[in-house]
């Protein structure tokens, strides 16, 4: 069975980290060729069908056979939600030489274990808790060939685990868009919008550990004020995150600004990743037709023109919402000088 477990491991990706199953200790690898990587918008429950095939391996065995060696340079996109990750990682995913993988389950499971390390019912033991991490994040590194580098984009509430899978010389992008664009854009879809029922909840917890003078609770809070809530949470957690990480290896970037200068952020995001993306790679690029899909849904249309069409219209629908939320961070920023700071930031 370790003969096996080897074999796996050094096909690459081709046998990627899927499920963590923290009870039984052990990690279930699902066999996915180069060409599902570059289709699939997510990694995580969505890319099992009836017809993928994988089989669990312990940790134990897994860590006795990963080569100590084993690349560690992954490079990562951590983002606040609906702020163009998915596009930025398909563009991305388009440089030769680039394996994009878009919200591996695996992050998750890490970012529950994380912010669970001290719990009475933490699985795991927390002093073996970066050891274990280590080999995952491993796992998540390899690529088909030499000549390519992971670009792991990430789920935007597991970017409290930013500092712990970022390796040392990797990168990350940070993503993010104004609190008035953020909530316009959360409050135009109905699948956004239950999202962010469903999410209140686990980031009022999150914003709770960060500023423990925070008064507001689950039942208090209306629609406008979950929405800030939201983008102030993933604000908040991306700028710790920048704090615990070497100086300069990470980048911030306005989505919004993207969109109106796509060429000149594709290099400036290319030599911050050190990509060889010159001016007419980056035309190129802008130019895809990926610009003008729904990333998720590539089937459907979307652009920066819908995009827009789409804030206005909420912004006339949901007025009062918008203006909940606005005073809501209004009150938080005044009691909070980091809540100020970034709403300064990224207004």
């Amino acid at each position: 069975m370790l003969d096996e477990i080897s074999r796996r491991l050094a096909a690459g990706p081709a046998h990627f980290p899927h499920t963590l199953d923290t009870v039984q200790d052990r990690l279930l690898l699902i066999a996915l060729r180069e060409e599902e990587f570059a289709a699939a918008s997510f990694l995580d429950q969505r890319i099992l069908t009836s017809s993928t095939k994988g089989d669990w391996a312990s940790l134990a065995d897994i860590a006795a056979r990963l080569d100590a060696q084993a690349r560690d340079d992954a490079h990562y996109i951590f983002h606040i939600g609906h702020v163009g990750s998915t596009l930025m990682s398909r563009l991305l995913g388009s440089v030769p030489g680039i394996l994009a993988l878009r919200e591996p389950l695996l992050l998750r499971s890490l970012a529950d274990l994380w912010a669970r390390k001290d719990a009475v019912d933490a699985p795991w033991d927390p002093a073996g808790l970066p050891a274990r991490t280590l080999v995952l994040r491993r796992l998540l590194a390899r690529t088909f060939r030499p000549d390519q580098r992971a670009i792991i984009k990430a789920t935007s509430f597991t970017s409290e685990i930013a500092p712990q899978m970022v390796a040392h010389g990797a990168r990350a992008l940070f993503l993010h868009v104004s609190p008035q664009s953020y909530m316009r854009t959360i409050l135009a879809g109905e699948g956004s919008r239950q999202a962010l029922a469903t999410l209140t909840g686990p980031r009022l917890v999150r914003l709770a550990r960060r500023l423990p003078s925070m008064p507001f609770r689950l039942w208090s809070l209306d629609e406008g004020s979950r929405v800030a809530l939201a983008w102030v949470t993933e604000m908040l957690s991306l700028s710790a995150a920048e704090a615990a990480l070497p100086a300069g290896s990470v980048l911030w970037l306005d989505f919004d600004r993207f969109l109106v200068e796509p060429e000149a952020s594709l290099l400036q995001i290319a030599r911050h990743f050190g990509l060889p993306v010159g001016a007419e790679d980056a035309a190129r690029i802008a130019a895809s037709p990926i610009m003008l899909r729904y990333s998720k849904a590539p089937e459907h249309r979307y652009d920066a023109a819908l995009r827009r069409s789409l804030q206005l219209q909420a912004a006339s629908e949901h007025g009062g919402a918008l203006r909940a939320g606005a005073e809501w961070l209004d009150r938080l920023a005044r009691e909070h000088d980091e809540v100020a700071r970034l709403r300064g930031v990224a207004s």
